[in-house]
């Protein structure tokens, strides 16, 4: 018999397999090349998502402000849509033109497109009310009393914010009133913060006005979304916006007007596979378009960004995207593109009029924090700031950008104005037939030279 714990044996068996593994790799590696069989005749089946037949009619369902299998003008009408559509797996909800009057967000789910008439299907932000805490909530709590409540009304969306009495930071819960006794709401979730008299607590009828959190395969089409700025308090991209989504993936935005926020226009946080096509973002106090941080793969495409305060904000770390063919115009920054936003490719858009830089790569705070390895093809920066201002403006440990073809443009007099700076600390740089007219300074390199 022998010893399955005998080192000479276990030796020798393996030196016996081994040639037989090596002609099982070398097999292996000459069918590389194969792939899965194509499906011919796809069928709906149980738990396959992947393909799913092209069904000639979906599940859709009609609001209108006047007529629909829902009359109304407000979110619950909306939100009542989309959740009966969720309730089978998905569908379109349709929206009449008209305005509906939003005093809480509309929270869309997997598989749910909502998609209006056009331009004149207004989604429209309520006008804020606000009012400071009266009765101090720990952070298991799930309900907060308001001062005054004569402005809030049950399913309303709110926004609890106050300073972190332990480290003094902002903090910002989001949450809905969902039943009241004299100025007590109950909330539907808990606090999970504190929120106490000592750290200015106050309540506010904020919200973004559509979103969604940890949900795929959805859009949002044809519509105007306005975020009533000059009628609410400002609430940025990190928490809100015209349309606001955290944590979702394979998402479209088609022919969406959004327009007048106290924030950001479409902002969009760890979401991957996002399409912004054919949309416009103007007059917003924050951000046109906000890939947010760790986004992956954004496609930004044929858009319109206007009178923001930057057109195109690339946060942290959103890498592998595309802004092809935009319109960027008025904007303090025209595309601005940061912390870990590598291997981007920004091509053919039109930036012009921005009022202090037309594209910043910003400093951040070290090289390993930096933008590398983007490539700027075939963009129009034109008419970009004051007297001294810079075009492109490439500042901090950037390195490994390629500019390819690129036109800059300045038709109101070169004064000390400059196309491409370098700044001391930038790496190396692959500049290829761009072309600059009327500066003062084509290419000011402040690196030092070797």
């Amino acid at each position: 018999m022998t010893d399955p714990f005998d080192k000479n044996v276990n030796r020798r068996k393996f030196l016996g397999t081994s040639g037989v593994l090596a002609t099982s790799v070398a097999i292996a590696s000459e069918k590389e090349d194969l792939i899965l069989p194509k499906v011919k005749e796809p069928r709906a089946t149980s738990g396959d998502i992947a393909v799913d037949p092209d069904w000639n009619e979906k599940l859709t369902f009609d609001v209108g402000v006047k007529k629909g299998a829902i009359v109304g003008n407000d979110d619950k009408a909306i939100q009542a849509a989309v959740d009966y559509l969720s309730r089978f797996g998905g569908g379109t909800v349709r929206l009449s033109e008209g305005t509906y009057h939003l005093r809480n967000a509309i929270h869309l789910n997997n598989h749910v497109r909502i998609v209006g008439s056009g331009p004149d299907t207004v989604l429209f932000k309520s006008p804020m009310v606000k009012t400071k805490i009266l009765v101090d909530s720990d952070w298991y709590d799930q309900e907060i009393t308001l001062v005054d409540s004569s402005g809030f009304k049950v399913g309303d969306g709110v926004c609890l914010r106050c300073k972190n009495p332990h480290n003094g930071g902002n903090t910002v819960i989001k949450r809905t009133l969902v039943a009241k006794s004299g100025n007590r709401f109950k909330l539907d979730k808990a606090l999970r913060e504190n929120l106490w008299l000592m750290s200015d607590s106050y309540a506010a009828t904020l919200f973004p006005l559509v979103t969604g959190e940890f949900i795929h395969g959805f859009a949002i089409e044809n519509l105007t979304i306005d975020g009533n700025r000059g009628n609410n308090e400002n609430l940025d991209g990190n928490h809100a916006g015209c349309i606001f989504l955290q944590d979702c993936r394979d998402v479209k935005i088609r022919k969406v007007i959004a327009r007048n926020n106290n924030g950001d226009g479409i902002s969009w946080q760890i979401c991957h596979d996002v399409s912004v096509e054919q949309c416009q973002s103007h007059h917003h106090a924050g951000l046109g378009m906000h890939p947010g941080s760790g986004s992956q793969r954004p496609l930004m495409k044929s858009n319109v960004l206007t009178n923001n305060d930057i057109g195109i904000f690339f946060c942290w770390g959103v890498k592998y995207g595309l802004a092809s063919d935009n319109i960027i115009e008025g904007n303090r920054i025209g595309i601005s593109v940061g912390h870990r936003d590598t291997d981007n490719v920004i091509i053919g858009n039109h930036v012009r009029e921005s009022g202090k830089s037309g594209i910043l790569f910003r400093a951040e705070r070290g090289k390993a924090f930096a933008g590398h390895n983007n490539l700027l093809e075939k963009n129009i920066i034109e008419n970009t700031g004051g007297p001294d201002s810079i075009a492109i403006d490439v500042e901090g440990e950037t390195e490994g950008l390629k500019f390819v073809e690129n036109k800059l443009v300045e038709k109101r007099g070169s004064e000390k104005r400059v196309g491409f700076r370098f700044g001391p600390k930038t790496g190396q740089m692959i500049l290829t037939s761009n072309t600059m007219e009327g500066f003062a300074t084509p290419i000011l390199d402040q690196r030092k030279k070797n």
